[in-house]
């Protein structure tokens, strides 16, 4: 919610202050619950015997193949893109949100462009507030790429000309102007932009919208605009040398293990290019999304005792005041609708269960779990070959990487895009970008039913046997298509 405008200074740094003092006692209060507070496993027979499990050859074999066509392919323009004669003007986004919210902000971006016959600006990464990282478009992605794909779609310019260098995101922070967009409905059509954003186009020669995400319709749009989409998505959105550069060792590193001298054993290539071993090679992604903002936003119980559910509730207080529409259901309600994500544990459970076992090379994408490594415990239990970047990164490489949010995102999505499998633990701008990509490229996705998941694991008297079958039944592979 924005502030109100007349607010006082110095009681507004006393609200600061206040906020920083009570989240530093949430973060000692955290600290401490983890200490005397072990978390335990909540399933804890179904972990014992998924530890002891055994995947037939059959099964591994059926896991790991490669997706069969669908009969599906990436659109093919019938036509030469041609640039409108004339530009409407200047059109400015400012992109809030994580990286994966900022990339679908700028196929938006383009699209709207298209539409309005509009050059666009060079997109504004906004400071995500949660992440605190300033990374720019041209830190993350390849300018130079991005608009020459585009170049015969839209007009693209890096910065301003010097007479509308006053159009900054200061500018519009500090009063209301006439040519910022600010009432841009969610999902809006393209008539609405034509209607309330072209005239100011047409009148000052520059538009700013701000906020930007989601404020394109996903239906009912012409079909040659969803296919710009699609054109930037997949083919203009690449990230810069270095990210590829250090994305690509990562996937070596995951395909082929070295020892511990260093050397790459002299089998392995064979082991990996023979018909042996299944998986030997190959590596799932998993999205951990878990997180202390999304444990405390969904109001659920994750078995860590009293001391985190008053953490939680505190933290729920500082970041909503308390307002969520999920804390009038119980623990049980929320689970079994769904909305309740999937623990680190339970993620392991669902991957046993559809048959990886514990030689399968994982790769955990994701920002900082929340419980540390004790809530990932139970995860490399069951899958001791558990990777991440802090494990497959050498020091070197870990401080050019340190603190940027953005940076460290882009490279799981990289390796997320160049997996053989991904699975997203639970629903969000990751999942929906990685399947969507992932669809476009004809590859294994396993996006498990959330509501059916949590009225699995409700089950206390479940057996291992009826665990894994029923499991494998939930496995939706590449639901989406574009274009």
């Amino acid at each position: 919610m924005e502030q109100r405008k007349n607010m006082n200074t110095s009681h507004s740094h006393t609200n600061m202050l206040f906020a920083l003092a009570f989240f530093l006692s949430l973060n000692h209060a955290s600290s401490m619950y983890t200490v005397f507070n072990p978390i335990k496993p909540r399933h804890s027979r179904l972990l014992k015997s998924a530890v002891q499990r055994q995947t037939p050859t059959s099964q591994l074999f059926e896991l790991w193949a490669p997706l069969e066509n669908q009969g599906w392919k990436p659109f093919v323009e019938s036509t030469k893109p041609t640039l409108p004669e004339k530009s409407e003007g200047y059109v400015q986004v400012f992109l809030d949100g994580g990286l994966n919210q900022q990339r679908m902000g700028i196929c938006d971006a383009v699209a709207v462009a298209k539409i309005l016959n509009a050059t666009l600006v060079m997109p504004y990464l906004e400071v995500n507030p949660v992440w605190r990282d300033s990374s720019s478009f041209s830190d993350i992605f390849d300018v130079d790429h991005f608009m020459d794909v585009l170049k015969d779609d839209i007009s693209i310019v890096k910065e301003l000309p010097d007479e509308y260098s006053w159009s900054t995101r200061e500018y519009y922070s500090i009063a209301i102007r006439e040519t910022r967009i600010k009432a841009a409905p969610v999902h809006a059509s393209a008539h609405w932009y034509l209607e309330n954003v072209l005239p100011v186009l047409q009148s000052y020669g520059i538009a700013a919208i701000s906020p930007f995400s989601h404020r394109l319709s996903y239906d009912n749009l012409p079909m040659d605009i969803q296919h710009l989409r699609c054109k930037v998505n997949f083919q203009a959105l690449v990230f810069v040398p270095h990210i590829r550069t250090l994305g690509d060792a990562l996937i070596n590193r995951l395909r082929y293990p070295q020892l511990d001298d260093g050397e790459v054993s002299p089998n392995y290539i064979q082991q990996v290019t023979g018909a042996g071993d299944s998986n030997a090679g190959k590596f799932v992604v998993v999205h951990l999304r878990f997180d202390k903002d999304m444990a405390a936003h969904s109001a659920c119980d994750f078995g860590g005792g009293k001391a985190e559910k008053l953490a939680l509730a505190k933290y729920r207080q500082v970041m909503w005041q308390g307002r969520l529409v999920n804390s009038q259901f119980t623990d049980e309600e929320l689970r079994g609708q769904g909305r309740c994500p999937m623990t680190p544990e339970e993620i392991g459970l669902l991957l046993a269960a559809l048959g990886f076992d514990n030689s399968t090379r994982v790769y955990l994408a994701s920002h900082k779990v929340y419980g540390g490594e004790a809530r990932i415990s139970t995860l490399r239990q069951l899958f001791p070959l558990m990777e991440d970047k802090k494990s497959l990164t050498s020091p070197e490489e870990r401080t050019l990487i340190k603190g940027k949010a953005s940076v460290l995102a882009a490279l799981d999505y990289y390796i997320g895009v160049h997996s053989d499998i991904f699975i997203s633990a639970s629903p969000g701008n990751m999942h929906n970008a990685m399947v969507g990509h992932r669809t476009y490229l004809n590859l294994k996705t396993i996006r498990p039913n959330m509501a059916l998941m949590g009225q699995l694991f409700l089950n206390k008297t479940m057996e291992w046997g009826d665990n894994s079958n029923h499991i494998r039944l939930l496995k939706v592979v590449n639901p989406i298509r574009c274009g």
